[in-house]
């Protein structure tokens, strides 16, 4: 019987040990950026040992480079949501706007940002398809391997929770 478990924290150091360097070559081979890398593996790392229970030491080191692929695809997601916006914002001659509209103005930047960080992953990732990347509901479904209609809910709860945190949405 292997009594081995991710949980047991000399087995965890273990498989930090002997896993560390090929997670973040691999983050690094998805970003580009060394620091972006070293984060997105310790971030992996820490959601193997908040879930050890959950994870089969089997299948540890799979789960481990999945945990960085989705770190990294959350961020890129992310980067292009801010990207997107201050995309479409149209320029603004900074010079001549007042100081209390460019506050509020940043102000607003930021509690969409978090509100958006503050939605859960699925809710997250329908509204960005939609919203930024303009897929349709059936494409994202198909996308996800999910049904329309549980595309349908999460976006849905995503603009609830927008409204809700953002007047004027």
């Amino acid at each position: 019987m292997n009594d081995k478990s991710l949980c047991d924290e000399i087995y965890f150091n273990e498989f930090y040990t002997s896993h560390i360097q090929s997670a973040s070559n691999f983050a690094y081979y998805k970003s580009g950026d060394k620091n972006t890398s070293l984060d997105l593996a310790q971030e992996a790392f820490i959601k193997i040992w908040e879930n050890c229970a959950k994870i089969d030491l089997s299948k540890a080191k799979s789960y481990l480079f999945t945990v960085v692929n989705n770190l990294f695809l959350n961020r890129v997601k992310h980067q292009k949501v801010v990207f997107e916006y201050a995309k479409s914002s149209p320029y603004i001659d900074v010079d001549n706007q007042s100081p209390d509209y460019l506050l509020e103005e940043e102000e607003f930047k930021d509690k969409l940002k978090r509100a958006i960080e503050d939605l859960t992953a699925g809710e997250r990732e329908v509204f960005l398809m939609n919203r930024i990347d303009g897929k349709k509901y059936r494409e994202i479904a198909e996308l996800l391997e999910i049904s329309q209609k549980a595309v349908e809910k999460r976006m849905s709860s995503a603009l609830k929770k927008l409204r809700t945190k953002i007047d004027g949405i």
